[in-house]
């Protein structure tokens, strides 16, 4: 058994809120590094549920955390080929090259390489943890095409009731028919979900664009263009966040 310190602090926060807020990694990654062994709180190996004030000393892996005081976020459209992460093995592009380097940057959520359409890039842990956490089920909207043209209404219902995918049943928030396809929203994050979904009721998807991510809306930014995202951008969207 480790000695780990349950250390607390008054006027303080959890330590995964505050490496995620300094850009090390998501919340998630974050409480895994603790329960890893790999975050120290002035020089003490921490276990989950520790907290840190403001003039402790952080490390991860042996590595001090610079604590950031403000944070960038961009809003970007993802082309078609481009994937959806920090680095990729076969050499492909990926959404890091689609905006200037900042240190902790990161993608928040993914897309499929095949997909395009809106993606975010942040600094902030915490935007991307109460954007991809299941539990705050963040509605994303996406227009499809499919081969075979607009969706009947049968089709709709199904995905509203929900259909079965290699994973298990997938559901649709809502669905709109459209000419050429339809609009889906959904707030699950399942690998390829919307294309899995509409192969199991006879559809082929031909291209498929992600327009909104919560209250934040793609809009007018080209492909493989961005747009950082301003404080009153956030606010607007209903995201408000401590020292951002």
């Amino acid at each position: 058994m480790s000695k780990r310190s349950k250390i607390g602090y008054v006027s303080s926060q959890r330590v995964q809120k505050v490496l995620a807020r300094a850009g090390v990694a998501s919340r998630r990654r974050c409480e895994q590094l603790i329960e890893q062994g790999e975050v120290k709180v002035n020089g003490v190996v921490i276990d989950l549920g520790a907290t840190v004030g403001i003039n402790d000393e952080i490390t991860v892996s042996g590595k001090p955390v610079l604590r950031r005081k403000t944070h960038i976020t961009y809003m970007i459209h993802k082309p078609v080929g481009v994937v959806s992460t920090v680095k990729d093995d076969k050499g492909r592009p990926t959404v890091m090259d689609l905006v200037p380097h900042v240190r902790g940057l990161h993608p928040v959520g993914r897309l499929d390489a095949d997909s395009e359409g809106l993606m975010l890039l942040s600094t902030d842990g915490d935007l991307t943890y109460t954007l991809t956490h299941p539990k705050h089920r963040t509605p994303k909207g996406y227009r499809v095409w499919t081969r075979e043209g607009s969706l009947s209404s049968n089709a709709r219902q199904k995905l509203l009731r929900g259909v079965k995918i290699d994973d298990g049943l997938a559901v649709a928030d809502e669905v709109k028919i459209l000419k050429g396809g339809c609009f889906i929203t959904i707030h699950q994050g399942r690998n390829r979900q919307i294309r899995k979904m509409l192969t199991v009721i006879g559809y082929t998807v031909s291209r498929l664009v992600r327009v909104r991510i919560g209250q934040l809306v793609l809009g007018k930014i080209g492909v493989g263009q961005f747009r950082i995202l301003q404080a009153d951008d956030m606010e607007a969207a209903g995201y408000t966040f401590e020292g951002s």
